[in-house]
């Protein structure tokens, strides 16, 4: 039997806001102890997949320098996206597209095929915790479920519109259930609107037909300035006449101590199931 040595890569999408990427560095950090604990992982690295470093590429030739054998990549995404679907895999090496290798390089984002054999988890979809996340912040917004509408903002992906739109229904009915709440609208606030403020507003708008306020949740991983404050915060402020009926903090999924538990837990039934195939090979 080789010798084993596994190590967990916690993947985020990455921004330019320091605010964002702390929030991500905080969830290894709470993370870390648990996931060592068991002595089957050695080691836990964050990296980002684009704007900054650590990045992916970097961080994967961190695992080989310590000789680590195989490294479970857990991507902090809410869903399938052409992030998590084509770029972290051809990154990390696991697909081969050459037109893709290119696009990546023209955004400096480099591709590394590491020593260690990678290992990539589901998405955070895959659990239950991100209609309990919602349904938590909600509750604490609302007021009078009875005449308010709920207004969820995401980023949104134009190749997985249709996956998107199912997890925020699924998400919406959740804590329409749970609440009371009886309208739901969602919006999306990144490239695939252009970043536009006036889409939140679509939204918002389309909820006040209906109802007397509106509860906006942003569904986004972490807290960053540009969307939270300037886009969606922007598009709240642009509403004068009726921003008082609008419920609105500008929080994020992150911290939430559900998630943590899942990095933690998903982590470790990974790598039981590498340890084990190492003891039958």
């Amino acid at each position: 039997m080789t010798h084993q040595k596994i190590g967990v890569l916690l993947v985020n999408h990455g921004s330019h806001s320091a605010t964002w990427r702390q929030a991500l560095l905080d969830l290894e950090a709470r993370v870390r102890d648990s996931i060592l604990a068991s002595g089957t992982i050695e080691g836990v690295k964050t990296a980002h997949m684009e704007y900054t470093e650590p990045s992916i590429a970097t961080q994967m030739k961190a695992f080989d320098n310590e000789g680590f054998s195989d490294v479970i990549i857990v991507p902090i995404f809410l869903t399938i996206s052409s992030h998590s679907f084509d770029d972290i895999p051809t990154i990390i090496g696991q697909k081969e597209d050459p037109q893709l290798v290119a696009s990546l390089a023209e955004e400096k984002i480099e591709c590394y095929k590491a020593q260690a054999k990678t290992h990539i988890t589901p998405l955070l979809d895959f659990s239950n915790v991100l209609p309990k996340n919602v349904l938590r912040r909600s509750r604490e917004l609302s007021k009078q479920p009875d005449k308010e509408g709920l207004v969820l903002i995401g980023y949104g992906d134009q190749a997985y519109d249709t996956e998107w739109k199912e997890l925020f229904n699924k998400v919406a009915d959740h804590v329409k259930q749970n609440i009371g709440i009886s309208e739901h609208t969602y919006g999306w606030c990144g490239h695939l609107v252009h970043y536009n403020p006036e889409e939140t507003v679509k939204a918002i708008n389309a909820v006040l037909e209906k109802k007397e306020k509106a509860v906006v949740i942003p569904v986004l991983v972490a807290y960053d300035e540009m969307f939270q404050k300037n886009i969606i915060g922007r598009g709240i402020e642009s509403m004068a006449d009726r921003k008082e009926r609008i419920l609105y903090n500008p929080d994020a999924i992150l911290p939430d101590a559900e998630i943590d538990d899942w990095v933690i837990q998903i982590s470790k039934s990974y790598a039981r199931e590498i340890a084990e195939s190492k003891v039958h090979a």
